[in-house]
């Protein structure tokens, strides 16, 4: 088979496969028609999908005269993978099919700690969904990690402002451990890439993703294709300017967005509200606001700033859709309302409209999401190219 036709095999298979993925169970008729591929290359790609386990058929559909079809669906229980979400705090894992069903999920928390220990933490936590897998015939099949800061597009990390490592390769290391291809990416980026596949993005071409926990990053999505810059750095929006000569920010400039619309920005002025008083964290004040007037009007002074960066970034991108994730999300009630009075007063008024902003019903899971669906279309590029003659 010469190099053409194999590409072209390579190509038709996976647009197979993706079409049963997104729109099956369907005959191979219907793909026949709705690819505009002949019968016959249908027939054999579609055989070699069900050698390789990536699909089966379920029995026949209905027929428009003539014989029943036989109908064909994507498996997605063949093989499984694993994202993981580092935060600044927190380390969240889950393990979906192949089609991002979440199978399980644990998270750990912690104060800020040093580079070996965290890669010690995310590797009991893979070794813990490893151990909670289902058996399959491909089994866990990657492992994607989203990462609080800048990743460049060998997916090495170059800065996380707010975890202050010393840095070593944490792809390389995952990867000899397991044995398994990983991707690393920003968690904004995953974030986003998660919402537009699995979440509130899904009937959006043109969306942004600001994923809003300690700090705050963002992800861009234009033309259904994730945004990334020369060097894949794009989105560190956290770091934009909004107070001239501002708080001190840990990437060395003043004034950061970050340091007033994240979550530490909120349980900074908290613990000036409280004095230490109590134990606290996200989910403790959101339940505080109910009674205090002093933290309830904290969030609204987050959701304001809030506002002002996402007036910024609507008066740039002139999105169709923006969407706030991760943990300020739990706290959509009380910051809704304050935010969207910014953007109303003072974004432009002509990219208001056809604009939707909303928070994530994925709520903290779009960038694990994200990144487990890196892992499996990884895995299904691979497996489609070993093709046979």
């Amino acid at each position: 088979m010469s190099w053409n036709q194999q590409l072209v095999k390579v190509n038709n298979k996976s647009l197979i496969l993706n079409t049963i993925k997104d729109q099956g169970p369907l005959s191979r008729a219907d793909l026949s028609q709705r690819l505009g591929l002949t019968k016959g290359t249908v027939s054999s790609l579609v055989s070699e999908l069900l050698h390789e386990h990536l699909c089966y058929e379920t029995g026949p559909g209905e027929s428009s005269g003539g014989r029943r079809p036989v109908m064909v669906s994507f498996n997605q229980t063949s093989g499984y993978s694993i994202g993981i979400d580092l935060g600044v705090n927190y380390i969240l894992g889950i393990i979906t099919d192949l089609n991002g069903t979440i199978i399980d999920k644990t998270t750990t928390h912690f104060q800020k700690t040093t580079y070996s220990n965290t890669v010690l933490a995310i590797k009991n936590i893979i070794r813990n969904l490893f151990l909670n897998t289902p058996d399959s015939h491909y089994g866990v099949v990657g492992i994607g990690i989203g990462i609080p800061g800048i990743i460049n597009n060998q997916g090495r990390i170059l800065l996380t402002p707010n975890l202050d490592w010393e840095y070593g390769n944490l792809l390389e290391e995952i990867q000899q451990e397991f044995q398994l291809p990983v991707i690393i990416e920003n968690e904004a980026n995953a974030g986003a890439y998660g919402e537009k596949f699995f979440g509130a993005g899904r009937n959006y071409e043109n969306l942004i993703y600001v994923s809003a926990g300690i700090g705050i990053g963002v992800g861009m999505i234009f033309n259904n294709k994730l945004y990334k810059g020369t060097n894949g750095f794009s989105g560190e929006m956290g770091h934009m300017i909004i107070q001239t000569d501002g708080r001190e920010c840990s990437c060395g400039s003043n004034g950061c967005w970050e340091l007033y619309a994240s979550e530490k920005a909120l349980l900074e002025e908290a613990n000036h509200i409280l004095k230490d008083e109590q134990p606290f964290n996200l989910e403790a004040l959101i339940e505080l606001a109910r009674s205090n007037k002093e933290i309830a009007s904290l969030f609204k002074q987050v959701g304001y700033y809030l506002g002002v960066g996402i007036n910024n970034i609507i008066n740039t991108f002139n999105p169709e859709q923006i969407i706030i994730g991760n943990r300020l999300a739990m706290a959509k009630d009380l910051l809704d309302e304050p935010m969207k009075k910014v953007i109303k007063n003072n974004t432009l008024k002509q990219h208001q409209e056809n604009l939707k902003i909303t928070f994530s019903n994925l709520t903290i899971y779009s960038a694990a999401l994200g990144v487990s669906a890196y892992a499996t279309e990884n895995f299904l590029k691979s497996d489609l190219a070993r093709y046979k003659d």
